[in-house]
C-alpha cells in the first residue's frame, strides 16, 4: 500500500475519533466517543460562559436540517454523532413563553409534603439549596445534605438526580414527586495504589483528601495530617512489583487507603452555587441515567473484566477488583455504574508522587443497585451498556499503551463507592 493510501486511512481514522465542538469564533477539538450527557459537560467546559442546564447542540450538516441550525437531542444522538463533523454549541434562551413550570409533590426527610409550582428550567441544585435553607429553618442546622430522586408514585428507588441538570431534563410531568432524602455516609473503599518502575527507586507518595473525606483506614501504617486528611508513604520499588515502606519494613504489594464521608465538612451556607463540570465530591457522588450503564447483576463481571482491561488495568488488579466488589454487587438485581473521569478523582484525592511518573492510572468507579421496577427510569443507561466499553477510556481519561509500557515509570489505582440512597 503507498504512502498517500496510509495517510488517507490515517486521516479516516482520526476523523472517526476526533469531532469539532464550535461556539461563536471559539472551536475545540474533542474526541466523539461518550454519551450525550458526556458531551454537554465537554461542552460546558470548554465554553464555561455558557451555563451547564442551558447547553444546546446544534447542528446544520444533515439534509433534514434543510440548511436550518437545529437541536440534537439524546434520543438521535448515537445516531447521528457518526455522521456530523462539528457540533455548534449555543445557550438556549429561556423567556417567559418557554418557561414551563410544573406542580410537584415535594417530600420533604421528615414526610412532610409540599404541593409547589417549579420552573422546569430550575437546576437541580438550586432547588436543593431551597430546601436546605427551609430545613436550617426549621431544625436551626444548615449542616443537613440531602439529595433529590424523581419518583412517578413518590416512593423511594427513584432516580438520583444530578445537580447540574435542570428539573425538565428528567421530564418531570405534573403530579410527580421529588423526594428530598438525608444523604448517608459513603465509604471510597479499598483504593490500591501500585507503583511500577524500571528499575529499584526510592519513591515519596503523597495522598491529600479534600474536606469531604477522612481517612478511616491506611496500610502500611503511616502518621496522618490536618485531621485525616493527608498522609505520606517513603517506598522503595522493586522491578517485581513489589513495595518496600521505609519506616515500617513492610514488603508489600500496594498501598491501601480508605475514607469515609465527613458530615463536619458539610458547608452551612446552603445558598445555590452552580457546581464546575468535572466535579467529583463524595457527599453528593450519583450515577446517572445519561452518564452510567445498567446491566443485570450476572453480567457485571464480564463487563467489569472487560472495562477494566480497555482502563489498563492488568489481571491481577482486574481479579482484586471484581472479587472486592462482587459481594455488594450480588445484593441487588441489576446495577447503575459509571467511572469518574481521571482529572475529577485527582481533585478529590490528590496524589503528589515524587519522582515523577510517566503515566498515572486512577480507576474509580461509582455504583447503585436498580430494581426491575425502576427499570424503566433508566432507558439511556440500557441502552449504553450495549456500546463497545472502550468509550470508557475517553470518560476516564486514561492511555491504556503507555500504562503497559515497562520501560516507564507507572502508577495504577484502583478503588470505587457504593452510592446509597
Amino acid at each position: 500500500m503507498s504512502a498517500t493510501l496510509l495517510s488517507e486511512e490515517a486521516t479516516k481514522r482520526q476523523n472517526l475519533q476526533l469531532l469539532t465542538l464550535k461556539h461563536g469564533q471559539n472551536r475545540v477539538m474533542v474526541s466523539r466517543r461518550g454519551p450525550y450527557n458526556f458531551m454537554l459537560n465537554t461542552a460546558s467546559k470548554h465554553f464555561p460562559s455558557i451555563p451547564r442546564h442551558v447547553v444546546t447542540l446544534q447542528t446544520n450538516e444533515l439534509d433534514v436540517c434543510e440548511g436550518h441550525y437545529v437541536d440534537i437531542t439524546a434520543e438521535i444522538w448515537t445516531d447521528v454523532i457518526d455522521l456530523l463533523d462539528v457540533v455548534e454549541v449555543t445557550e438556549r434562551v429561556v423567556t417567559e413563553q418557554n418557561s414551563c413550570k410544573v406542580t410537584i409533590k415535594l417530600v420533604f426527610p421528615s414526610g412532610e409534603i409540599q404541593t409547589t409550582e417549579i420552573s422546569t428550567e430550575m437546576p437541580v441544585d438550586k432547588l436543593i439549596a431551597d430546601a436546605n435553607q427551609t430545613l436550617m429553618g426549621t431544625s436551626g442546622d444548615g449542616s443537613t445534605k440531602i439529595m433529590a430522586l424523581h419518583s412517578k408514585d413518590g416512593r423511594l428507588g427513584g432516580l438520583v438526580m444530578s445537580g447540574n441538570r435542570s428539573i425538565g431534563s428528567y421530564n418531570i410531568k405534573d403530579g410527580d414527586s421529588i423526594i428530598l432524602k438525608v444523604r448517608t455516609t459513603s465509604r471510597c473503599r479499598k483504593p490500591v495504589i501500585y507503583l511500577y518502575s524500571p528499575s529499584d527507586i526510592d519513591v515519596s507518595v503523597k495522598l491529600s483528601l479534600i474536606p469531604e473525606w477522612s481517612l478511616s483506614v491506611i496500610y502500611p501504617v503511616v502518621a496522618t495530617e490536618d485531621h485525616g486528611q493527608r498522609l505520606e508513604w517513603n517506598v522503595r520499588t522493586h522491578q517485581d512489583g513489589s513495595l518496600t515502606e521505609h519506616n515500617s519494613g513492610l514488603d508489600v504489594s500496594y498501598l491501601f487507603w480508605e475514607a469515609e464521608t465527613n458530615s463536619q465538612a458539610f458547608t452551612r451556607s446552603p445558598a445555590f452555587k452552580p457546581q464546575p463540570v468535572d466535579t467529583f465530591s463524595p457527599i453528593s457522588s450519583s450515577v446517572d441515567d445519561m452518564d452510567s450503564i445498567v446491566i443485570p447483576v450476572d453480567r457485571a463481571t464480564v463487563y467489569l473484566d472487560k472495562s477494566l482491561k480497555v482502563l489498563g488495568l492488568h489481571t491481577e488488579a482486574r481479579t482484586s477488583f471484581i472479587t472486592y466488589w462482587l459481594p455488594s454487587i450480588r445484593k441487588h438485581e441489576y446495577i447503575a455504574l459509571r467511572f469518574v473521569p481521571q482529572a475529577a478523582y485527582e481533585r478529590a484525592a490528590s496524589l503528589s508522587i515524587s519522582p515523577h511518573p510517566d503515566v498515572v492510572t486512577r480507576v474509580c468507579m461509582l455504583f447503585r443497585g436498580i430494581s426491575k421496577e425502576h427499570l424503566a427510569n433508566w432507558s439511556n443507561a440500557q441502552m449504553q451498556a450495549e456500546k463497545d466499553v472502550v468509550w470508557w477510556v475517553d470518560v476516564v481519561g486514561v492511555d491504556p499503551a503507555r500504562a503497559s509500557d515497562a520501560t516507564l515509570f507507572r502508577v495504577l489505582e484502583w478503588g470505587g463507592m457504593e452510592v446509597l440512597i
